[in-house]
């Protein structure tokens, strides 16, 4: 059976081509690539305010928003003349030409490459090491309300307005919100990162019973803060991104007068068009309010001298000079937390099947389990994600607690790399 025919859209005075233009990429929704990338020429205008000019991650979903996600950092080797590039510097000492959008017809080729939500960098392309943007992640643990994480929005609101920064909130498209601060280019990272940390400690202390600033999830509660989403070679998605959801929700701007009482289900690929097109773009004025991160930093300096001291770094972060041991608490030698490892999957599906399997060997243990005593974790592999799951019996009496076994089941995301093979960096299906 023969392709489909190429549909072909002209944005930005070019005609870009859509490969494969029928192909259902949010199955429950009904929504094909080629609804995806009309998506994006309808809200051009909004989304490339929040990719202009920086570099950015593809993240490819070839087989649709329901399938198996890889990260791609190098430019395609086979791309237009008309596509830029820029070389990036990661932690790691490596360095990638990765793609930089500045138009919609940019847009649409890494749409067409299957791009489902948009990730670029807190850097534009002309510093490299000085983001303009602080991006605050508010991230809610299981069983978490929606209202919780809006009221912890109002409060990191109120901490940088009290700090001489204005911000611009937006959901995330999943369960969460993000709060984007755009920031004079004068500090490096770590700075911002710095900042972001002394911010996440300051809503803790506000509203220590709904906030939290604590990096390791066996000891968080309610919304994260996550301050290590400015650490670099970090990404986000952005504003007006669709999120590879059932209903293909979008990571919406709004303003603050909305949060209170937004529901972010009603942002959508079929619903935001209309929005952007009756109302503008919410976050608009943002490159016109870049602040000063000095009083955020005069707020950090203070916490230290208060005695708290760096934070976590993510695990492929060289350590830091004041960083606290990089263990998790439960692997300390006298564990704060009786954690156990039940399941390790390529697939989220698969480890929830094993969870399943570990609780009908130990029902009593099971039955005592609270919602936020399953840990699911997506951990990042070498260009894709893999599931971790892992139970917290501390609802368990020590003397019933089942004893730890091997994960099932048991996947290994670096066996592919120990027998000398590499994860594709492209894929032709998409």
């Amino acid at each position: 059976m023969s392709k489909a025919r190429p549909a072909v859209l002209e944005v930005a005075g070019r005609e870009v081509a859509i490969t494969n233009p029928d192909k259902v990429y949010f199955p429950h929704a009904g929504h094909t690539k080629l609804d995806l990338a009309t998506y994006y020429a309808a809200v051009a205008d909004g989304a490339l305010r929040g990719i202009a000019g920086r570099p950015i991650v593809l993240k490819r979903y070839v087989e649709g928003a329901e399938g198996e996600a890889f990260f791609q950092k190098r430019a395609p080797a086979q791309r237009p003349d008309w596509i830029e590039t820029v070389e990036l510097r990661f932690p790691s000492g490596r360095t990638a030409q990765e793609v930089v959008v500045r138009d919609a017809a940019q847009l649409l080729w890494i749409v067409n490459l299957g791009c489902v939500d948009l990730n670029p960098h807190p850097v534009r392309v002309e510093d490299l090491e000085h983001p303009d943007e602080l991006r605050v992640d508010l991230d809610p643990g299981p069983g978490t309300s929606w209202d919780d994480v809006r009221r912890v929005a109002l409060i990191v609101r109120e901490v940088l307005g009290e700090h001489g920064l204005r911000s611009w909130p937006k959901t995330s498209g999943s369960r969460g919100m993000h709060v984007n601060v755009r920031i004079q280019q004068r500090w490096s990272f770590d700075q911002v990162r710095r900042a972001a940390l002394a911010l996440a400690r300051e809503v803790e202390r506000r509203a220590p019973a709904q906030a939290t600033s604590k990096w390791w999830k066996e000891e968080r509660h309610g919304v994260f803060l996550d301050y290590n989403q400015n650490a670099k070679d970090r990404t986000v998605a952005s504003a007006w991104s669709v999120r590879p959801t059932r209903d293909a929700r979008v990571s919406m701007p709004l303003v603050w007068d909305e949060v209170a009482d937004c529901d972010p289900a009603a942002f959508t690929l079929a619903t935001a068009p209309a929005r952007l097109a009756e109302r503008g773009d919410a976050s608009a004025g943002i490159d016109a309010a870049a602040g000063s991160l000095e009083r955020l930093l005069e707020l950090s300096a203070a916490q230290e001298a208060a005695g708290l001291g760096d934070a976590p770094w993510p695990p492929h972060y060289k350590k830091q000079e004041d960083e606290p041991p990089r263990v998790a608490p439960s692997r300390r030698r006298r564990a704060l937390q009786p954690l156990i490892t039940v399941a390790k999957a390529e697939h989220e599906a698969d480890a929830r099947a094993g969870l399943e399997r570990w609780k009908t060997r130990h029902p009593d243990a099971a039955a005592r389990l609270r919602v936020d005593d399953v840990l699911v974790d997506s951990m990042r592999g070498r260009s894709s994600t893999w599931t971790r799951i892992r139970v917290n019996l501390r609802h368990v009496p020590e003397s019933e607690r089942p004893a730890e076994e091997p994960p099932d089941p048991d996947y290994d995301p670096w066996e592919s790399v120990r027998r000398g093979s590499r994860a594709p960096n492209t894929r032709s299906s998409s």
